[in-house]
């Protein structure tokens, strides 16, 4: 597995190289669709594109955050939310457990500065998680250790990890680690469908004009071009076509030659 920022720093790249002349990365990359995909908020999307570190965040608030993400952005084929009820019940959970932990940590505060009268994030996230998870149980929170900087894995134990598994079964049919992903991966994650299409381009230099956009973008740019250069261009569609044609009118020749045949 790619490591996190190299992966999203090695897209990004791929992607910048990708894009050629007459366009910018934000004629490419859609804030909102990669927030869409990923979880990651468009803020924090912005700040990943831009090459900045994303604000911390505990691992299960992230889960949460997301859970509520989903419900939100996936909906029913009518148009309204999945119940909790809907959800709770596809991995043989009930309601009141699922709307309870989503409850909680929306309502937990997050100060900035711990202070004696209030226990800062992480005690609050541990207090909030004893009545459901065990001590030994509760999530390692992706975030660098302090005796080696290394960043430690997130994953989860116990109650929490079967309720992550269901509801990421419930919304993209097997568990993926979607709702605990780190902000990078998950941005790395989105952006794939991007670079693969870009990829497409390079490997096919009409794939750029079969889809809308791309006449769209010849058209724009038709009043930069000089007559004689529009014509060329123009030119050069018409024999695109005509060749085209051609070749359907041999092709419709030769099918009918052969049922003639039989």
């Amino acid at each position: 597995m790619r490591e996190t920022r190299p992966a999203l720093a090695e897209t990004l790249s791929r992607i910048g190289s990708l894009i050629g002349d007459g366009r910018s990365r934000d004629d490419v990359l859609d804030v909102e669709q990669l927030s869409y995909e990923s979880g990651v908020p468009r803020d924090v999307v912005r700040m990943l594109l831009d090459g900045e570190e994303p604000p911390a965040e505990d691992i299960t608030d992230r889960i949460v955050r997301r859970i509520v993400h989903l419900r939100e952005t996936r909906l029913r084929p009518d148009g309204t939310r999945h119940s909790y009820d809907e959800i709770a019940a596809s991995y043989g959970a009930s309601r009141a457990s699922l709307s309870n932990l989503v409850n909680s940590r929306r309502k937990t505060p997050s100060p900035q500065t711990p202070s004696p009268q209030m226990p800062s994030r992480q005690a609050l996230s541990r207090q909030s998680l004893s009545a459901q998870v065990p001590s030994e149980q509760v999530l390692s929170e992706q975030v660098p250790s302090q005796q080696t900087g290394e960043r430690r894995p997130a994953r989860s134990g116990g109650p929490l990890a079967s309720t992550q598994a269901g509801i990421e079964t419930f919304f993209f049919g097997q568990p993926n680690g979607w709702l605990s992903a780190e902000p990078q991966t998950s941005l790395d994650n989105a952006l794939q469908s991007v670079l693969h299409g870009l990829e497409r381009e390079a490997a096919d230099p009409m794939a750029r004009l079969r889809g809308t956009h791309g006449l769209r973008e010849l058209a724009a740019r038709a009043p930069q071009l000089a007559e004689e250069e529009l014509q060329l261009v123009t030119d050069w569609i018409d024999t695109i076509l005509q060749r085209r044609n051609a070749q359907r009118v041999r092709g419709s020749g030769a099918d009918s030659s052969h049922t003639e045949g039989h």
